[in-house]
């Protein structure tokens, strides 16, 4: 029975089920939810799925392959060549420096120099998959970390390549290895002589950039002049896995071609459209990936040398975190920026296994070697979002927030009336716009390096996590009229929001929404003041067309000023039905309806149809006579 893809399925599905929504429900990382589903219903605890969990890696690996695709999307040339500096300087940094001191590392304990060499490359690497997913779900893109990271991790997806391409060079041998996993079908390399290897991986490279520019392009736009969005689907699905297998035939990283083909394709058209299809598939393959990683950890293997395996596991990540603090140092972050790079990137990632497997058919990598290094890159990847919340919960309260004791704390305005919390692009335009009205806000803003930048530009602006009390009390908050939570988290504004419930009820608080939906959730958490973010810019532009079409623009601010008061209306009375879609739905539909009958019968019953006020023609003919 165990055997059956069907029920290999549901012990999948299950797993992540129980196991993500126990993490989540903890305040977790989604993807420890993950590993431990694979850890448990791997081969080595409870036994639901295959063998050694290496079928099911394989097919997982297409999360990833779907995931390096849409980076690639977002790799625009032109934004790529404005971040080149911290791309090549923080990358090859970290990947030079790392790889030297791997080399260092393994030749001190008795590895053949050309193995302490494959193994330092794949060692520098870090995991894309974690890393990224971690940043995207606490919001952290925007910061100077987030760039950071995902700027040393471009540059590791890019060094592959040229890594792949030198392997084959370290090999003396002219047969390669036969394993379980490649014993049915050989790739291209495999039956190519050695100095040729690394010509077909750059051919490869090549062929995808032409193929890309004068085949995909064209086909999606015959694809979308048919309508039909399915065709679209099946399109971006066929360019992932053509890719892939174009990959996999010649004998390299089927991800690495999918990033090529996202950043060949990130000028089309499609670009948007393509991210938008593929991002479902994306998030859940990738779920499949981590716990496919978690099913792979070899306990046997462990069992044999925990010593060895521990000790070499510790001095990696040691190694690669005092590596990246210190290219943190050299390009001048903060110390919690650091502290963030340092502990998220210390991991060997998902490419490892690809450069390892692929040194290991070409004779370089012995099989116990093999063995104990998927083992211990298994581990470092499992253990990173233990880590990381060890450092967010415990080191960056005590540590991180030390560098703000070095800012002018004491002086934070107790008499200032209002808290302005997160000085992003929305909270900035709130602050600007109440200090040129003569109001101060003392403003609060976790990211340090925006916080010097502010103060260089002339805000008062401090560092410091607003969801923690005894920061919002230096702020002043006892004496506070309102708290203004600007961020994009609502997990942020929904625990300033019980501080203020259970400490401080008489300061008002005024918090910004994404959507209608996360209004919802703070509406029915009992707060009144929810302004969603995208409502009145959509209204003011929607206000610009009718106006271009000849309606009167006093007309259009009272209709305005209506549609809001309607909408808000009935938001609060749709916040109660979310959690039962049917019911919600209907009355959705309804009150949509009701809506428009009631914005309609406002304009045709003339509350605002003589409206000789703002550009009324009558006012215009006297002012243009004035003038002259």
């Amino acid at each position: 029975m165990t055997g059956s893809l069907l029920f290999e399925a549901i012990m999948f599905l299950l797993g992540a089920i129980i196991c993500v929504s126990i993490a989540k429900r903890l305040g977790l990382s989604s993807v420890i939810g993950y590993l431990l589903a694979g850890v448990l219903i791997g081969p080595y605890v409870l036994g639901f799925i295959g063998e050694e969990g290496e079928d099911i890696l394989h097919f997982a690996e297409f999360g990833v392959v779907m995931m390096l695709f849409l980076i690639g999307l977002e790799i625009e040339p032109k934004n790529f060549w404005k971040m080149r500096k911290t791309i090549l300087g923080m990358g090859g940094i970290q990947v030079a420096a790392t790889m030297l001191l791997s080399y260092l590392l393994f030749t001190f304990l008795g590895f053949d120099w050309k193995v302490s060499l494959v193994i330092s490359m794949a060692v520098a690497l870090s995991s894309t998959a974690i890393a990224m997913q971690t940043i995207k779900e606490k919001g952290l893109m925007d910061t100077n970390f987030g760039t950071s990271a995902f700027s040393i991790l471009l540059f590791q997806d890019i060094i592959v390549i040229f890594m792949l391409g030198f392997i084959p060079l370290l090999s003396t041998s002219a047969s390669t290895k036969t394993t379980n996993t490649h014993s049915e079908s050989s790739s291209l390399l495999e039956s190519l002589p050695i100095g040729f290897q690394t010509l077909a991986i750059i051919l490869s490279v090549v062929l995808i950039i032409v193929v890309g520019n004068y085949l995909v392009v064209p086909m999606l736009r015959k694809v979308a002049k048919t309508g039909v969005r399915e065709l679209l689907i099946a399109a971006a699905l066929l360019i992932v896995f053509g890719i892939s297998f174009l990959m996999e035939f010649v004998g390299i990283s089927p991800a690495l071609g999918a990033f090529l083909g996202g950043v060949v394709l990130s000028n089309s058209e499609f670009k948007h459209e393509l991210e938008s299809t593929l991002e479902p598939f994306k998030n859940l393959l990738l779920g499949l990936f981590f716990m496919a990683v978690g099913a792979s950890i070899n306990f046997i293997v462990i069992a044999k040398s925990p010593f060895t395996i521990g000790g070499v596991l510790i001095a990696i990540i040691v190694m690669k975190g005092l590596v990246l603090y210190i290219t943190g140092s050299i390009f001048k972050l903060k110390l919690d920026q650091k502290l963030l790079l340092t502990f998220s990137l210390a991991q060997v990632g998902e490419f490892a296994f690809v450069l390892l497997s692929f040194a290991f058919g070409l004779n370089i990598l012995e099989q116990e070697q093999m063995d104990m290094l998927l083992v211990i890159t298994a581990l470092s990847m499992a253990i990173t979002p233990i880590i990381s919340i060890v450092n967010e919960r415990f080191i960056l309260p005590k540590v991180g927030t030390k560098e703000s004791v070095k800012r002018p704390m004491d002086h934070i305005a107790k008499s200032q009336k209002i808290i302005l919390v997160g000085f992003g692009h929305f909270g900035s335009t709130i602050g600007r716009f109440l200090r040129s009205h003569g109001v101060e806000a003392t403003i609060l803003d976790h990211d340090s390096n925006r916080v010097d930048f502010l103060r260089k530009m002339g805000f008062e602006v401090y560092y410091g996590d607003a969801t923690r009390e005894d920061l919002l009390e230096s702020a002043g908050i006892a004496e506070a009229k309102i708290i203004i939570c600007a961020t994009n988290k609502i997990s942020v504004s929904k625990a300033i929001s019980k501080i203020v419930k259970e400490k401080y009820p008489q300061v008002e608080l005024m918090i910004r929404t994404k959507n209608r939906y996360d209004a919802y959730e703070l509406l029915n958490n009992g707060e009144q003041n929810i302004y969603r973010e995208s409502l009145e810019t959509s209204l003011v532009l929607a206000k610009d067309v009718l106006s271009k079409m000849g309606f009167r623009k006093y007309t259009l601010n009272r209709q305005v000023q209506n549609f809001i008061k309607y909408d808000v209306e009935s938001l609060r009375r749709l916040a109660t039905e979310t959690k039962r879609e049917d019911d919600y739905i209907f009355k959705a539909r309804k009150e949509l309806e009701q809506q428009e009958k009631f914005l309609n019968e406002d304009f045709k019953r003339g509350i605002v149809e003589f409206d000789n006020h703002w550009d009324s023609e009558h006012i215009r003919e006297i002012l243009n006579k004035s003038k002259k």
